[in-house]
């Protein structure tokens, strides 16, 4: 894999890297750190979007198991994805990075309301866009929002940083016999129920033709080396 082979990319993090060593919440210098591999993707001459998570700050599942309404608990967790798209556009304006963060939720005197025309124009004029509140709906969740929006904004790939380096059989954390997989196809993804995404999001991204390349986001400079094909990944795509 080369930067000559993707062009435009929907990088995918979750809200737990945000916390960096806390137990909860938003880690402005594990946000700076993510808004470098950021910019180093930008530089090394992809277009980026960005879709982040809200798992730091609340679960609309976790919510919703406690006795919250699902659907109340889901706009809570969409409304956590929105604080980490604020902290984000923040921290890359401050270094420089143009980005406009667009959300599924009208909220006008906050940030624009996504479009796909709006995202791609972005996109055009060397921004990062930041894809905020998954998909404005209660039900889906942010992987699925994510490759909505890889979708939408014609990506040539979806990067979805995680904890672990790829994809593994089973839990590499706490099965040491698990197997990684350099290259996988969709079908296997959904028939080992190997759990990278849930389900619709890779239903979304295979029938789009949209590898999701996997990798971790927390080593540092690592986003980078997996677009110019040097770090290490497993590339999910049709056969």
């Amino acid at each position: 894999m080369s930067n000559n082979k993707y062009k435009r990319i929907l990088l995918k993090i979750s809200g737990e890297v945000l916390m960096g060593s806390q137990p909860y919440g938003i880690d402005l210098a594990t946000v700076g750190r993510v808004a470098d591999e950021v910019a180093a993707l930008q530089k090394a001459g992809a277009q980026v979007a960005l879709v982040i998570g809200g798992g730091n700050i609340f679960r609309g599942l976790a919510g919703a198991a406690k006795g919250i309404d699902r659907v109340s608990a889901d706009h809570m967790g969409i409304m956590a994805t929105v604080m980490n798209a604020l902290a984000m556009e923040g921290v890359l304006a401050s270094r420089g990075v143009g980005a406009r963060m667009l959300s599924a939720i009208a909220m006008p005197t906050v940030c624009e309301t996504y479009s796909a025309a709006k995202g791609i124009y972005h996109l055009e004029q060397g921004r990062v866009v930041i894809c905020a509140a998954g998909t404005g709906l209660p039900f889906f969740t942010t992987d699925t929002g994510a490759a909505l929006r890889a979708a939408e904004l014609k990506c040539d790939a979806l990067f979805k940083g995680t904890s672990v380096d790829g994809v593994y059989s089973a839990d590499p954390k706490t099965d040491k016999s698990a197997k990684r997989y350099d290259k996988v196809t969709f079908g296997e993804i959904l028939t080992k129920d190997l759990r990278i995404m849930d389900p619709a999001a890779i239903a979304l991204a295979r029938d789009n033709n949209i590898p999701v390349v996997v990798f971790s986001i927390r080593e540092p400079g690592n986003v980078a080396k997996v677009f110019d094909g040097t770090g290490l990944y497993t590339i999910v795509e049709k056969e």
